[in-house]
């Protein structure tokens, strides 16, 4: 790395953001499930912050893009979600927690759109190493997620959301940390024109469909993975080190990127990213009971995540112009968050009326669909290599 780039500090802020994740991605359904909500209730409170990630991440992005102080956003932000995640210790009745997640999630899907704008600037021709300072938040996600496993094993979860708290302090502390980014000049774009137009261009909606149908297929793994392994005798513990075992396939996987860009086209790497869920989500509804089959299912998010995310941001920063970069990451943010609170919402019915096989069936169906999507409408020419690529 450039002795100019804040590799440590910005890998820093993306290892305790994710370890956020890890904490609840896995864990929150625990906890509600723990509360007593049924399982249309817990896919209903899980689908509000995927709701915000459709509505924040553009209004924030436009105030970034506009006043250019996107590291401020990021540090208010981080300041808001733990001051609105709080509330959660003063009551826990259904109506009471709908708000909390709503309130935390729009300020926390604030901060992640601009921060990726703020690496990116530091990176500068150097972008197609930004996969090498991700990983560090998958890194601090296997921390979380395997510590929290751990611990909840020994502790009640009544506990849980104060081990929450102290992981977004920490957010807090690491954006602190993380220095401006300095002005860089904009990496060629396929064209110029307002948002609108550049979405346009051929393959821009195609993309976004495939996004939102990408992250609806991921409703019922976020949603429920934790409770479903855990009632087919699996322990806390080790359904941890199942979901750090993922988590790692996404390290190596961001390890390979800049690499993998450089050789094949956005439009190959989201294809074969989408054909992976697809077959993952298929495997995990019918044979999850199997060890070896549940370790392969984990093992594949290297795909359905870690090269599907890093095509796509790649994607964004050689569709938009600079001025444009925030929206364009908020964009992308809010299609995923379509996705995913559709997902959550169709995962909390269909788990309770039709089980799990069913419900994971139709989450491959729709990674298909949106396969086929980029397979029939994502031009095949356009690689879109990075200047340092190669």
């Amino acid at each position: 790395m450039s002795e100019a780039l804040p590799y440590w500090r910005l890998s820093g802020f993306y290892f305790s953001y994710f370890a956020l994740l890890g904490a609840t991605a896995p864990f929150m359904a625990l906890y509600l499930d723990h509360l007593g909500f049924s399982a249309a209730r817990i896919g209903e409170l899980l689908a509000i912050p995927m709701l915000m990630r459709c509505i924040a991440p553009n209004l924030w992005g436009w105030l970034g893009d506009r006043s250019g102080r996107r590291l401020a956003i990021v540090r208010l932000g981080a300041l808001l979600t733990l001051l609105s995640f709080a509330a959660i210790l003063y009551r826990q009745d259904y109506t009471w927690l709908a708000l909390v997640m709503a309130l935390h999630a729009f300020f926390w899907h604030a901060v992640l759109p601009q921060f990726e704008v703020i690496t990116l600037d530091h990176l500068g021709p150097q972008a197609a190493r930004y996969s090498q300072i991700r990983l560090w938040g998958s890194i601090g996600f296997i921390v979380a997620v395997v510590g929290l496993g751990w611990l909840l094993e020994r502790l009640a979860l009544a506990h849980y959301p104060l081990l929450v708290l102290l992981i977004l302090a920490l957010i807090i502390a690491s954006s602190l940390w993380v220095p401006e980014a300095p002005a860089r000049a904009q990496p060629e774009v396929l064209g110029a024109g307002s948002l609108w137009q550049q979405l346009r261009a051929p393959g821009g909606w195609a993309f976004l469909l495939a996004v939102a149908l990408m992250q609806f297929s991921h409703g019922p793994y976020y949603t429920f993975i934790t409770l479903y392994l855990e009632r087919l005798g699996y322990e806390r513990s080790l359904i941890g080190v199942l979901w750090a075992l993922g988590v790692l396939a996404e390290i190596l996987m961001f390890m390979l990127m800049a690499r993998m860009l450089a050789r094949y086209s956005v439009r190959q790497v989201l294809l074969v990213s989408l054909l992976l869920a697809s077959l993952r989500w298929l495997l995990l509804g019918q044979l999850a009971d199997q060890l070896a089959v549940l370790l392969l299912t984990q093992l594949l998010h290297a795909a359905t995540f870690g090269s599907f995310h890093a095509a796509c941001v790649h994607f964004i920063r050689h569709r938009f112009a600079a001025r444009q970069q925030g929206q364009g990451q908020a964009l992308y943010a809010a299609l995923s968050g379509v996705g995913g609170a559709l997902g959550a919402l169709y995962a909390g019915y269909a788990w309770h009326l039709w089980g799990a096989g069913l419900t994971f069936a139709l989450a491959s169906l729709s990674a298909l669909l949106a396969a086929l999507i980029i397979a029939g409408w994502l031009p095949a020419g356009a690689r879109m290599r990075s200047p340092s690529a190669g």
